[in-house]
């Protein structure tokens, strides 16, 4: 089977069985390092970030300002873009043992968003109460509740990075101007909005495909781990 046709079951079948699990608080992480990528591309180009604002139903946004007018494509790449390398981080530190560096990684990320831009109010009681939880479970909780918890954010971010830019392309199929980022490249650039996010999708499934190998070659490892049998031991 190639490595696309198992990521493609991979992304199908990890929504099926997220939505299973009472996750959409939790879905809002896709969001805060989607506007994060946002911010972080924003002040380094010299520009200005006002604020970001994260909503209950999955949505954000980031108030900025920036004078040269090049500089808005970089910015309005790096939302998607940000959150689809994101995902595939968090599987190559899973792929790696480092579900612990993950996990700070998320502390971190949050905090600074907190710290330095979120200012509306579900916004903030959902990186407070992230934040929290995180901490908790990673000083905590058992290692296989850690470890869950690891793989349910990593799922919940890759799904979130894909499905995002399919929604994108929707969008900008039937109204190029409601497209978000698609539609402020498409202003800039004179490249239709639908090519934007279709670009955005492929980029979101080569990472999605990378995080997948990852974890599947992390899988493979612990099972052949698994069936070797230890050496009888010899003592004279």
């Amino acid at each position: 089977m190639s490595n696309w046709v198992k990521t493609i079951l991979f992304l199908v079948g990890s929504a099926l069985l997220t939505h299973w699990i009472p996750s959409s608080f939790f879905r809002n992480l896709d969001t805060m390092v989607h506007e994060f990528g946002h911010a972080v591309v924003t002040l380094a180009l010299s520009g200005k970030v006002m604020y970001i604002e994260l909503y209950a139903d999955h949505s954000g946004v980031t108030y900025s300002s920036i004078s040269k007018s090049w500089a808005l494509i970089p910015v309005s790449l790096a939302g998607y873009m940000t959150a689809s390398v994101f995902a595939w981080f968090l599987f190559s530190a899973y792929a790696k043992g480092k579900q612990r560096l993950g996990l700070q990684v998320m502390i971190a990320l949050s905090g600074l968003s907190l710290a330095l831009f979120v200012r509306n109010g579900f916004g903030i009681m959902f990186l407070i109460g992230f934040m929290a939880l995180t901490i908790i479970v990673l000083a905590l909780a058992p290692k296989w509740l850690r470890d869950f918890y690891y793989l349910l954010m990593a799922f919940l971010c890759l799904e979130e990075s894909v499905f995002g830019p399919l929604s994108l392309v929707l969008y900008a199929w039937q109204n190029s101007r409601a497209a978000g980022d698609a539609s402020n490249l498409a202003n800039h650039t004179g490249i239709p909005a639908i090519a934007w996010a279709l670009f955005f999708t492929l980029f979101a499934l080569w990472c999605a495909k990378r995080a997948v190998q990852a974890f599947l070659g992390r899988s493979r490892g612990v099972r052949a781990s698994n069936r070797q049998t230890p050496a009888s031991a010899y003592r004279d």
